[in-house]
């Protein structure tokens, strides 16, 4: 779920709206695409260094190529590995973001002559154009890697996703999940409230009808 996410604006907006210095250099390669999150690729990520809130950059992947697939999202922080992530402060973070993704559980005949397709559903929080979404961090085999934490889905986003949503927290709940308990963890781990979220959609940016 929630694999394709956005983040539009530049790492001023970031650093301002969540008051946070650069930890490390912005990448200066063409392949670094910040404003498109998808499974493996680099996104800007909030955390705790020395003490304050800086920006970096990681790859949407906590375990970093050691799974079949990318781990972009846990929920059951019960289990071991995640515990004690979600246990220690300095491995959590704050995931910004403007809008994220759900396909819709049908398919959809486009009228083209091609094969029907899932649609894209996009969600926006609307009493905050830049949310984060909580997360947490570490180190891997191939660099510095991330995950979003999931719960359960709101009322807007369970008839598409019935299963889980990503945990958008309110501002207030910023500071309490970088440098609260494990028991602060577990409680800012619901969902959003629906009525202060929107949707669109679906889209199908693949196809030109």
């Amino acid at each position: 779920m929630c694999n394709r996410a956005r983040m539009l604006g530049e790492p001023e907006t970031i650093i301002e709206h969540f008051k946070a210095g650069w930890i490390t250099g912005k990448p200066m390669d063409n392949r670094f695409d910040p404003v498109e999150l998808r499974p493996k690729g680099r996104a800007y990520v909030i955390r705790r260094h020395d003490g304050v809130r800086g920006l970096d950059v990681m790859a949407w992947d906590v375990l970093g190529g050691a799974a079949p697939r990318p781990m972009t999202n846990v929920r059951n922080l019960g289990l071991s590995q995640w515990k004690a992530l979600a246990s220690n402060p300095e491995q959590r973070c704050l995931v910004p973001l403007t809008e994220f993704c759900e396909w819709t559980p049908e398919t959809h005949d486009l009228g083209d002559g091609k094969k029907p397709l899932k649609g894209e559903m996009w969600f926006r929080v609307t009493d905050q154009p830049i949310f984060a979404v909580a997360g947490f961090w570490q180190h891997t085999r191939e660099g510095v890697g991330f995950t979003m934490v999931t719960c359960d889905p709101n009322k807007l986003v369970a008839p598409i996703h019935p299963k889980a949503m990503i945990t958008v927290l309110h501002p207030e709940d910023h500071e309490r999940w970088l440098t609260g308990s494990y028991d602060d963890v577990r409680a800012l781990q619901r969902s959003y409230p629906a009525e202060n979220m929107s949707v669109r959609g679906p889209v199908f940016p693949t196809r030109v009808r």
